[in-house]
């Protein structure tokens, strides 16, 4: 069965992009995927929408023994997501916690509608001869202009401001000790009993916080609204490339001071600290599956700038092996490195310990595989995360706790992370 494309212009792009979402909400499982036309060599598309499933990868144990049959014999589109629990069945390890909004530690899909988007040129893939009827059922979706309700509830939070504090002093114990380097410490905001519209929701974030790996990602009941700017992995022909978030500044609206704020971040030597201890787990990670000597630091310490957010960014590279199947990438990579810290299997073991909260889907990842096998996941980080049947809404903020951490300035960076979502909710 081979999928049929077709090409068309639209000229008033953003309008169709928001018309296409609408569309794809009526179906119990899609994958929306925007880069806000972010000028990165690294993108291969900027949006891409999958639809509807084909066939699903979803199990419960036993995933990487039967995740390369998957992936080998999808020769098409596959769209998903891992969660961050992924990592008990990589490393031997168990979380206790409970996660409310209760993503499966896979979802992978092959679609039956892929729609792509680059500049003003829409593609329309699929299985039969409906891409016409596709195209002219998206444009006739008609858009509301109310204004999203504000949800007037309590925003909880799993720790105190004392805890946190007490918290990070008992997290430094370890680090004194050198049992890790760097631990990425994260907390849950959760909201009970709310009942909100995801689109509205996922709108207000993307027009506030427009981002290289935004996403809404719908899977029946289940919602993620991200407003990720992090790649975890990205695969083309054999070159395999991660790039790492760790460093963090506000942005000003005085163009002077926010230059100043950037480049306080680029000067800042712990900022610089965090980032290169990242760096190097992540080139010891690609060394696992790539050609002895290809992995490199193609940038270290660049600042690229957000709406909210001055970010310090690296870019590690390498040359795969020849035998390297898809499930060693992913045991060899996940979870990323910037969400947790090194080294990686002693820090997700003190995770657990200390986190009030399964993180779920946070600091997971979702994305997609192209029919010629090359791929791209974000860092599921800046997103709301939603179960519409118990009503459930949380989100978490997170940052990496070196021996020089402040307690104080870090539950402050956690906040600064959080206030784009927090402005959206109340």
């Amino acid at each position: 069965m081979q999928r049929k494309q077709k090409k068309y212009y639209v000229e008033d792009i953003e309008f169709f992009k928001t018309q296409m979402l609408h569309w794809a909400n009526r179906f119990s499982v899609c994958c929306f995927m925007n880069s806000h036309f972010y000028e990165d060599k690294y993108h291969s598309f900027d949006c891409l929408l999958a639809v509807d499933t084909i066939q699903i990868f979803s199990p419960e144990k036993n995933i990487f023994t039967r995740l390369d049959k998957f992936y080998n014999n999808c020769n098409d589109w596959i769209f998903g997501h891992l969660n961050y629990d992924l990592k008990n069945e990589i490393e031997n390890l168990h979380t206790i916690k409970t996660n409310k909004i209760d993503f499966p530690d896979i979802f992978l899909f092959q679609p039956a509608v892929v729609i792509v988007i680059n500049k003003n040129e829409i593609e329309i893939s699929c299985f039969d001869n409906t891409a016409n009827e596709i195209f002219e059922s998206v444009k006739q979706v008609t858009l509301s202009n109310n204004p999203v309700s504000k949800l007037n509830k309590k925003i909880s939070s799993a720790i105190t401001k004392d805890e946190y504090v007490k918290t990070i002093k008992e997290v430094k114990k370890h680090l004194l000790r050198g049992d890790c380097y760097e631990i990425n410490f994260c907390q849950e905001f959760f909201i009970e009993d709310s009942d909100i519209n995801p689109l509205e929701i996922y709108s207000c974030l993307h027009k506030i916080s427009p981002s290289p790996f935004s996403c809404y990602y719908k899977l029946n009941d289940k919602y993620l609204l991200c407003a990720s700017p992090e790649r975890f992995l990205a695969k083309h022909e054999q070159t395999i490339f991660s790039q790492p978030i760790k460093g963090t500044a506000a942005r000003n609206k005085d163009e002077a001071l926010d230059m100043l704020q950037k480049n306080n971040l680029y000067n800042s030597a712990k900022e610089k600290s965090e980032n290169v201890m990242i760096v190097d787990l992540v080139r010891n990670d690609l060394s696992r599956i790539c050609e002895k000597g290809s992995v490199i630091a193609n940038e270290l310490f660049s600042i690229y700038s957000f709406p909210q957010v001055h970010q310090m960014i690296s870019t590690i590279s390498g040359i795969l092996k020849d035998d390297v199947s898809f499930s060693d990438i992913i045991k060899a990579t996940f979870p990323m490195g910037s969400m947790t810290g090194a080294p990686k299997h002693r820090v997700m073991q003190l995770i657990d310990q200390y986190e009030k909260t399964n993180r779920g889907l946070f600091s997971g990842s979702v994305g997609y595989i192209t029919p010629q096998k090359n791929f791209d996941f974000n860092v599921i980080i800046r997103s709301i995360f939603y179960n519409q049947t118990n009503k459930y809404l949380n989100y978490f903020a997170g940052s990496a706790i070196t021996i020089y951490a402040d307690a104080e300035s870090e539950y402050e960076e956690c906040r600064l992370k959080a206030a784009a979502i927090e402005n959206i909710l109340t």
